[in-house]
C-alpha cells in the first residue's frame, strides 16, 4: 500500500502524517508513507486544500484531518484490497 500525506508541513499535515504511522503501527499494517511537500506535486492530485491524504493513486481526504477511527476504518479498507 502506497500512503501520500499532501501538504507543505503545516502543522495539521503533520498532524495527519503522524496519525498515519500511528495507525499503521497499532493495526500492524506494512506501507509506503510519503510526505509530498511540493505545490506541484500537491496539485497534480487535484487537491486544492490541505492537508490530504492518498492511499494508492485515490484521495482520500481533503481539506481536512479525519479522526483517528475514520482514518484507521479508511486505512483498513485500503489494507483488505491490497
Amino acid at each position: 500500500m502506497d500512503i501520500k500525506v499532501l501538504g507543505a508541513g503545516c502543522a495539521n499535515c503533520n498532524k495527519l502524517e503522524q496519525m498515519v504511522f500511528d495507525v499503521l503501527a497499532e493495526q500492524n499494517i506494512d506501507a509506503s508513507v510519503t510526505h509530498v511537500r511540493d505545490f506541484k506535486d500537491i496539485a497534480s492530485y487535484g487537491v486544492m486544500s490541505t492537508p490530504a491524504l492518498v492511499i494508492d493513486g485515490q484521495v482520500k481526504f481533503s481539506g481536512v484531518v479525519p479522526s483517528k477511527a475514520k482514518l484507521a476504518e479508511v486505512i483498513m479498507e485500503a489494507a483488505k484490497r491490497g
